[in-house]
């Protein structure tokens, strides 16, 4: 094999698995992808590889990938013509014209992002902007609620995973499955041989509680009830470090108060737990220093109380002393800051209009009111990932153009789209993730398979044919690249300078944040009690919301493993390697719950309440306690389930930089047997 002919070339996994992500090695061959593996030299990774990354090689040569623009006139029927990318620009400008910019939206998922969000989210937001167009951000479908209520605490910085392998004596999983966050593991792993205590909590059990040294299973959703009795302990047991509680906090004497009903025994109640557990965890929380608490991703926001349990956690460092130390404070989590990049758009106003607000039940509206007439989705499948998706359907079906930019096709094109676009997969861009220690080019590695082109491109040729000036007016996409990693904390690096540096450069953050003890609130201190909350009229100090009366007596969770990535690559099913461990839905429900409906391991299910069914096998397991059932998320139809309600509204959607505007996807189901096998 000579030079001429074969490649190395480094790169990073296209999964979006937040915060960490995976370095990968790939080899080429004569234009052609030959091996691809874990880098053995990636900082955060150190060669790990999961699953879903390797499979990752089956996309290129897939012959269920899309590669040429397409255009189907019925969406009644699978009759599909190819066509120009002048065409389908065309007839999509001409509908845009047709409609006016207001009724146009824009909405992107992870499979935008497989070359970091950057770029498509800062494109994106400058072509509605410029065009006057309907866009929204997409924290909303994953971690916006958490952050929401960590961010009302005034903690929305983290300690690294290397901090918590070298000096964490106690590590509180809350919510937190190491599937979500792979890298996190073998730290995880390091401390407890180093003699830290590690700790789950969470609705089920786990890849995380394999390596655990004890488990608590809480009811979905009472996890603010759990931290408030955990407080309630600290306070009247006198726990507290009362010389952080005075320099570095407000609002402690109104806690104080405000946290006495909320005793064990309340929360056991609601909970699901012992008395005596919670006392007990509480007690040894508040005497093991540091202690860090990795606070959970989306499946643990996707409720009503989902910025409540981040609000409530994320007040119990403070009380005990952990913030802005070694081994402490919170950890790793989705959303959380590291690196700033600077804004493509400063300078770029968008014009006064009647947009539809960064609220999931807001476009929801929009759609089933006729307001939205062409929605381009960027590498989402949008029926998977919103809730309530009957009133999707709903809506889409009323849209009267829907444009799918991806690599395979997926429920929402089939369904709705009238024009589908080849999308570029990550080794044939350029591009760059972030995690929240290093930055790392992602260098194109292949050409482009058939007459794919990347989202920048796609926006771009959009806006010409609009006769939009200056969307693009960059030489290169290594040029926006730059301008985008500007900052100070990425050392102002470049695509050239990462390059010489091999590929990826420490980011001048902290290991231990907040040292400075300056927390992220308009006071600078930690609020336990939040004039921001109050103006928005919302509690300003950490509350539960309870659970709403339900005919249906389960309630269903749903998350993440380590073989799927939501619904990355049609479900999974457009890749063999994925495809194999996805073969079809399967509900995790206990031997109790199983009895009393008859159900025995392998039988075909439904899962149905108010809003529709799902389809399933039982998957019988002591996994899960009474009263719970759980799946896997990303399965065509599941969201047909879910509450589509609003949690948030009004001025609290922009509070912070990222939205909030996520609707509740709670469901309690009803669970029986099918007569057709699945």
């Amino acid at each position: 094999m000579s030079a001429v002919d074969a490649k190395i070339v480094r790169t990073m996994c296209p999964m979006n698995c937040h915060p960490t992500f995976c370095g990968m090695q790939v080899e080429v061959e004569s234009g052609r992808l030959k091996t691809l593996s874990g880098d053995k030299d990636n900082p955060d990774s150190a060669g790990f590889l999961c699953v879903r990354g390797r499979a990752t090689s089956e996309i290129f040569g897939n012959p269920k990938r899309l590669l040429y623009p397409q255009i189907r006139d019925d969406r009644r029927t699978d009759i599909w013509r190819r066509v120009s990318w002048d065409e389908a620009l065309d007839f999509m400008a001409k509908r845009m014209r047709s409609a006016g910019p207001e009724a146009v939206g824009l909405w992107a998922g992870h499979g935008g992002f497989t070359v970091g969000s950057a770029v498509t989210v800062q494109l994106m937001q400058r072509f509605a902007h410029m065009y006057g167009c309907q866009n929204w951000h997409p924290a909303m479908v994953c971690w916006g609620l958490g952050g929401f209520g960590v961010g009302l605490t005034g903690a929305l910085k983290v300690n690294t995973k290397e901090d918590m392998a070298e000096n964490s004596n106690m590590i509180v999983l809350w919510g937190a499955n190491i599937s979500s966050q792979p890298n996190t593991a073998r730290h995880i792993v390091a401390a407890r041989r180093r003699g830290a205590k590690v700790i789950t909590i969470d609705v089920r059990r786990t890849e995380a509680a394999a390596q655990s040294d004890e488990v608590f299973l809480i009811r979905p959703g009472s996890d603010a009830a759990f931290a408030l009795a955990v407080m309630h302990v600290i306070v009247t047991e006198k726990l507290y470090d009362s010389e952080f509680i005075e320099a570095h906090t407000v609002g402690f004497a109104e806690l104080s108060s405000h946290v006495l009903p909320f005793t064990p025994a309340w929360a056991a109640a609601e909970t699901g737990l012992e008395e005596g557990q919670i006392a007990s965890f509480a007690r040894a929380y508040a005497s093991t220093r540091p202690a860090m608490i990795l606070l959970g991703g989306s499946s643990m926001h996707k409720s009503a109380n989902g910025w409540r349990a981040a609000r409530a956690i994320s007040c119990l460092p403070a009380l005990t002393g952990n913030f802005g130390v070694a081994g402490g404070g919170l950890g790793p989590r989705h959303g959380a800051h590291s690196a700033a990049m600077c804004n493509l758009n400063t300078g770029v106003a968008r014009a006064s209009g009647n947009y539809v607000a960064n609220q999931m039940p807001d476009i929801a509206k929009a759609l089933s009111d006729g307001q939205l007439k062409v929605l381009l989705l960027l590498g989402t499948n949008m029926l998977s990932s919103f809730a309530d998706a009957g009133e999707i359907s709903h809506g889409l079906d009323k849209t009267g153009l829907v444009v799918c930019v991806d690599l395979f096709m997926n429920e929402t094109a089939r369904r709705f789209a009238d024009v589908l676009l080849p999308g570029t997969a990550w080794l044939e861009e350029l591009g760059f993730k972030v995690t929240n220690t290093h930055l790392y080019l992602m260098e194109r590695a292949l050409e482009r398979e058939g007459e794919t082109r990347p989202i920048y491109e796609i926006l771009s040729s959009l806006a010409d044919s609009l006769g939009l000036a200056d969307l693009f007016p960059w030489a290169s996409i290594e040029e926006v690249i730059d301008v985008i990693l500007n900052d100070t904390t990425t050392g102002h690096a470049t695509v050239a300078s990462l390059r010489a540096a091999g590929g990826f450069l420490p980011l001048n953050v902290p290991a231990v944040a907040y040292a400075d003890r300056k927390f992220d609130s308009p006071s600078g201190k930690i609020e336990f009690c939040s004039p921001q909350a109050a103006r928005l009229g919302l509690p300003p100090l950490p509350v539960y919301g309870g659970d709403q009366a339900s005919p249906y007596p389960l309630s269903l969770s749903f998350g993440r493993t380590l073989t799927h990535f939501h619904s990355f690559y049609d479900e999974g099913q457009a890749l063999p390697a994925l495809a194999k461990h996805n073969v079809a839905p399967q509900l995790w429900i206990s031997p109790v719950d199983a009895e009393a409906r008859q159900l025995s391991n392998g039988d075909a299910i439904r899962i149905y309440n108010q809003r529709g069914e799902f389809a399933a096998k039982a998957c019988v397991t002591d996994r899960v306690k009474p009263g719970l059932v759980w799946t896997r998320d990303g399965w065509v139809g599941l969201n047909h389930l879910t509450s589509g309600d609003a949690v948030l509204t009004g001025d609290a959607l922009s509070l912070f930089h990222f939205s909030v505007g996520q609707s509740d996807y709670g469901a309690r189901v009803e669970v029986a047997r099918r007569q057709a096998s699945l």
